[in-house]
């Protein structure tokens, strides 16, 4: 970059090893409806949605991501959204507790997974999906709420992990989770090291990401209606949905490199590449 153009260049993006947590869509179907997205008079193609799930998997290999996997459970068709399983941060595992019953098994089932693996596993006492609403910037937790995680889970994220918690408000629910509208780009944080959805927010929370991130990338509607924002970086690479053209296009004018998959099939549960994919920060 020069003094005229602060503007990073490809070239001076670095992306940093990352370890992910992922679960095959085996048993993916849309059986019940607890977003605005599902629709289970609509049919769904496991097949379909374990191939393009086989897509993301791969490209996150060839990127140098270390992903680990948690086996499906018959019945629970939302597993593969992964990242609403927990959040993990200092070896820390801070289990989910799912708002509605049909998610409910989900919790102890990740819960096992951590404490098998060698993670500190704290049980919660409040609802919340987990990385779906809790967001790391630099040292500082996003965390969602309006629709899925009560407020009285960050209170909880403070205690466990003694950093700051930023609570936002998520007022459109078509955007549930706080992943739905608001991605981490560069995970060390700045000033340009996020996108988001304004309309997704209310009032303050909007005012609180525009102090903080004052050169953040706002998206269209049109990409985030493909859930475009539901995306994840190394601090190189963003894999985003292919239909989010413009956010690619904004993207690579950043020096950012776009990797666009298509998860149409697990579009209809509600979830895009973020939900599928739970950050493990030992």
């Amino acid at each position: 970059m020069t003094l005229a153009d602060p503007t990073p260049r490809t070239e001076d993006r670095r992306a940093t090893a990352r370890t992910v947590l992922m679960c095959r869509p085996e048993f993916f179907t849309v059986a019940y409806r607890i977003n605005p997205w599902m629709h289970p008079d609509q049919p769904t193609d496991t097949g379909t949605a374990l191939e393009q799930w086989e897509a993301l998997y791969r490209l996150y290999l060839e990127l140098g991501i270390d992903v680990q996997l948690v086996d499906p459970i018959d019945g629970l068709p939302d597993m593969v959204y992964a990242a609403n399983g927990g959040f993990v941060l200092d070896g820390i595992a801070y289990g989910a507790r799912f708002q509605f019953p049909e998610r409910g098994p989900e919790g102890p089932a990740y819960m096992d997974w951590f404490a098998a693996n060698g993670f500190e596993v704290r049980q919660p006492v409040s609802t919340n999906e987990g990385e779906g609403d809790f967001l790391l910037v630099g040292e500082t937790i996003f965390a969602g709420t309006g629709f899925r995680s009560d407020a009285a889970s960050h209170d909880e994220l403070r205690r466990i992990y003694d950093r700051e918690v930023v609570t936002l408000r998520l007022v459109d629910p078509a955007f549930y989770h706080l992943d739905t509208a608001f991605a981490v780009l560069d995970s060390a944080g700045g000033p340009a090291s996020v996108a988001y959805l304004p309309k997704a927010f209310d009032d303050a929370s909007r005012a609180i990401l525009e102090q903080r991130f004052p050169e953040a990338i706002h998206v269209n509607d049109a990409d985030a209606a493909v859930l475009g924002l539901n995306s994840f970086s190394d601090g190189r690479n963003v894999v985003i949905a292919s239909r989010a053209t413009d956010f690619e296009r904004q993207l690579r004018e950043r020096g950012f490199v776009p990797h666009g998959v298509d998860l149409s099939e697990l579009l209809l549960g509600g979830g895009g590449v973020k939900c599928c994919t739970l950050e493990l920060r030992r």
